[in-house]
């Protein structure tokens, strides 16, 4: 990845954040820290690393993409946006009565979202589904990606689609763990620690691999076997600019002061704007 291919994946998680902030301003609602602290890596997975078209969004031949942690849907919703799949001017309707950018990201609504999740620990169920049957298919080049949460994975049917992804050798599938310390009640190691998660995992049958999430460089020079684990690392890109960003990680706290949101998008825009033009500072 050259320099201009990585300033490119900058500015588009930058577009991220910035429909994340938007998204959960507009709403009054919403899942801000998870959404941020899942940005670059679904900025690398979409800006790079996944086959899809969107003219055809539904190309049988694309590769997949399943939100475990549904809740994170401002994030996706906006990789998507930005990608041109629908107008980015919608994400402003996130949550609002009669938008097809509910909560939780519906297949059946959102162009783009290739499985309905929420419910905690049934996305990689779904997309253990979705591996096996392109190996039943032999759709060899089709890959499964799914992003879960490390308070998601206190749930017990994580473990059992990671016994399943074992069992039948689903090479065809990446299990990424956003590693941010932090669920609804508070910090992980408090409510229900899952550590030592890459121990866990290993036992369990996967090629396991950790590296920082929030870095693109690794994301790409990072050899993917059969599984990915991605430490995130709480959305330091943001937490030592924003006081409401730090206090946004650790529950469904989201901004009611204009003030704050523009302050947040205009750092945003001066990032991208540097990024675009890195000699004009």
């Amino acid at each position: 990845m050259n320099s201009q291919e990585k300033r490119e994946l900058g500015i588009y998680a930058a577009q991220i954040r910035l429909g994340i902030i938007e998204s959960t301003y507009n709403a009054k609602a919403g899942h801000p820290g998870g959404s941020l602290s899942a940005a670059d890596v679904i900025a690398y997975l979409y800006g790079r690393q996944m086959k899809y078209d969107v003219k055809n969004p539904k190309d049988p031949n694309r590769d997949r993409f399943v939100l475990s942690k549904g809740h994170a849907a401002p994030a996706l919703y906006s990789a998507l946006a930005y990608k041109g799949f629908f107008p980015v001017e919608d994400l402003k309707t996130l949550r609002h009565i009669d938008s097809y950018l509910q909560g939780h990201p519906n297949m059946n609504t959102v162009p783009g979202i290739d499985m309905s999740t929420g419910s905690l620990g049934q996305g990689i169920s779904a997309a253990c589904g979705m591996a096996k049957g392109a190996k039943m298919l032999g759709q060899k080049d089709m890959k499964v990606y799914t992003l879960l949460g490390d308070g998601e994975i206190e749930e017990g049917q994580v473990w059992e689609a990671m016994m399943f992804a074992a069992q039948y050798d689903l090479d065809n599938l990446c299990v990424i763990i956003d590693v941010n310390g932090l669920q609804i009640d508070g910090a992980c190691e408090d409510v229900m620690s899952a550590e030592p998660i890459d121990e866990k995992v290993r036992a369990f049958g996967f090629d396991c691999v950790v590296i920082n999430g929030n870095d693109f460089d690794d994301l790409e020079t990072t050899t993917v076997k059969k599984y990915r684990r991605l430490l995130s690392s709480d959305a330091l890109f943001f937490v030592d600019h924003h006081d409401f960003l730090r206090s946004s990680l650790t529950g469904e706290i989201f901004a009611t002061n204009r003030e704050q949101v523009e302050a947040m998008i205009e750092y945003l825009w001066k990032i991208r704007r540097r990024m675009r033009d890195p000699v004009k500072r």
